[in-house]
Order: C-alpha cells, then sequence, then structure tokens
C-alpha cells in the first residue's frame, strides 16, 4: 500500500484572548467586541440608568438650585417630594425626562467607548492596573461631558417648579435666542472639573471592588456575574457622589442662573461661585441634595454596569455565532 508523502499540518492553538471577528478588515478592539458595540452597550446602559432614577434627579435638583442662590429657603428630601406631589403631582416628577433620553444616550454611548479604548491602551495588558481605569474614565468623561452638558442644562431647567419652559424645543430656542450658545456650555468646565475626580473616584473603585467580589468566590463568578457587577457599580457610585457633591451644586447654580428667580453670576468660575454660595448659605451650602445624590448615583451605578455587562455579554455572544 502506498503511504502518503504529503505534509501533515496540525492545528496551531490559539492564544486564550484570540476573538474571531464577524468582519475581517474590521477586528474587536478587546474583549471580543467592536467600537460600535462598545458604544451600543452604552448608551443602553446611559439610558436606562437615567430614565431609571429621574425622579430623584429632580429631588436633587430642586433642591441644589434652591438651596443657595434663591429666594425660597432651603427644604430637605422629603418637603422636596411632597411638594412636587401636592402641587404638580407625579408628573412634575419628570419634566425635562426628553431632554435626558436625548443627551444621555449619546453621551454614554461616548462615554464607554471612549473609555474602554483608553484603558486598553494606557492598562498595556494588566486587568488590575487601577490608574489606567482611573485615567480612563477622566478622557471619558472629558469628551462625554462635551455631548451632554447642552441638554442636562435644558433638563434641570425643565425639572425646576414654574418653570417657563414648555418643553425641550422652546427652552433650546428660547436660551439660544435670549442667552446665546455659550448659555449651554456655562457650566461646561465646572462639570469636567466634577466629572474628572468623580469617575475616577468611580471607575477605579467599580474596577477594584469588582476584583474584589470575584475573588471571594471565585467558583460561583459566573452565576453571579450581574450581582457583581450591581453590587460594584453602586458602592463606586455611591463614593464618588458623596465626594463630588459641592461642584455638583455649582453646575446646578451655573445652569438655572436667572430662572424662577436663581441669581445671575457675573463669573461662571468655579470660586465666585462658591464664594457667592457660602456666603448666603454657608458652607452647609455646598453639600445642598447630597442625600438624593447618592440615592441616585449608588442604584443608578448598580443599573449602568449591571446593563453595560449584560449589553457586552450579548454581543460577545453574538460575535461567537457567526464563527
Amino acid at each position: 500500500m502506498a503511504t502518503d508523502a504529503s505534509p501533515q499540518y496540525r492545528p496551531v492553538p490559539l492564544p486564550p484572548d484570540f476573538h474571531p471577528d464577524i468582519s475581517p478588515s474590521h477586528p474587536p478592539t478587546h474583549d471580543g467586541l467592536h467600537f460600535w458595540q462598545f458604544m451600543i452597550a452604552g448608551s443602553i446602559a446611559g439610558s436606562v440608568e437615567h430614565m431609571a432614577m429621574f425622579p430623584v434627579d429632580t429631588l436633587k435638583t430642586r433642591m441644589q438650585a434652591i438651596g443657595a442662590s434663591c429666594s425660597v429657603q432651603p427644604i430637605g428630601v422629603r418637603q422636596a417630594l411632597g411638594s412636587i406631589l401636592k402641587l404638580e403631582g407625579p408628573s412634575g416628577l419628570y419634566r425635562g425626562i426628553a431632554a435626558m433620553g436625548l443627551g444621555a444616550g449619546p453621551a454614554h454611548a461616548v462615554y464607554f467607548s471612549v473609555y474602554e479604548l483608553s484603558k486598553q491602551a494606557l492598562s498595556r495588558g494588566d486587568p488590575n492596573n487601577s490608574m489606567a481605569h482611573a485615567a480612563s474614565g477622566v478622557v471619558a468623561t472629558v469628551t462625554s461631558d462635551a455631548v451632554f452638558t447642552p441638554m442636562d442644562m435644558v433638563k434641570q431647567r425643565l425639572q425646576l417648579k414654574s418653570s417657563p419652559y414648555k418643553g425641550v424645543a422652546d427652552c433650546l430656542r428660547r436660551v439660544l435666542m435670549e442667552e446665546g450658545i455659550g448659555a449651554f456650555y456655562a457650566s461646561y468646565r465646572t462639570t469636567v472639573v466634577m466629572n474628572a475626580p468623580f469617575t475616577a473616584v468611580h471607575f477605579a473603585t467599580y474596577e477594584a471592588a469588582k476584583r474584589g467580589l470575584m475573588e471571594v468566590s471565585p467558583d460561583s463568578t459566573d452565576d453571579e456575574r450581574l450581582v457583581v457587577h450591581a453590587t460594584a457599580g453602586a458602592a463606586a457610585g455611591g463614593l464618588a457622589a458623596a465626594v463630588t457633591t459641592p461642584l455638583d451644586v455649582v453646575k446646578t447654580q451655573l445652569q438655572v442662573q436667572g430662572v424662577c428667580g436663581c441669581d445671575r453670576f457675573s463669573s461662571s468660575s468655579i470660586g465666585n461661585v462658591i464664594r457667592t454660595i457660602v456666603k448666603k448659605d454657608g458652607y452647609r451650602g455646598l453639600m445642598r441634595g447630597w442625600i438624593p445624590r447618592m440615592l441616585f448615583h449608588a442604584p443608578a451605578a448598580a443599573i449602568c454596569w449591571s446593563t453595560y455587562e449584560a449589553s457586552k455579554t450579548f454581543f460577545q455572544e453574538l460575535n461567537s455565532s457567526y464563527n
């Protein structure tokens, strides 16, 4: 019997981090996902997070707007909620939600995709590099805030009691005509200064908490994946929110200045606004709304991260099914 003299080829084992692509011309970045998939996952996560927690955000805005620059006396969470329900009904808690919907999706698409790309570039293969996670978060928030700030300003003006605007389009038109395009970005510098430390603390805490929770029970990591992401996200969101509340108060004051009796500041500098708040309401004025802010960010981060990771898992399985 003749023997086969042709060379025998054996398959070369692939590295464990190899992820085949649906389209060979556009390889995935990391985690087996494409750039556009990170964007969609982030957009879904951000929209779900902000829509679910919008009533709490309304309470925070009311408390911070009234707390220092307006003539009305400061109020607490229970008073704010009771006043809205009594005078405006449940719908009062959702004024401005359309602006949030228009801004949150695109902003979070940018936020998470830039974060993932920055993390890949800065971590250099080390998944435990907390500094890389924090720096990536800062890069992501500076970029996404440029997208979100105008709609955030519209949202907060619509959330005010007796807001003079009929809706998103009316607010956009009147602010543009009466105050100019600069009004949409009056709080951008403050937002970036606030969100840079917020995001650094948030992402570093999230990655560390997630890693710690997975080490506690490594055998059940797959079964408890969403619980881990939700718990780590809640811890990260709550801590970051508490640390950055004073800057959030400044941001709110800048965004609602001149509306519903609120003072208009001579300068949009952070120092000027802080001095005005402290002069009128003391240092406690800088922590106005910290309770609803934490009540917003802890569950919001849990919702956001668990939704984001679930969306990533969906796309990973989708990509695998094409191979």
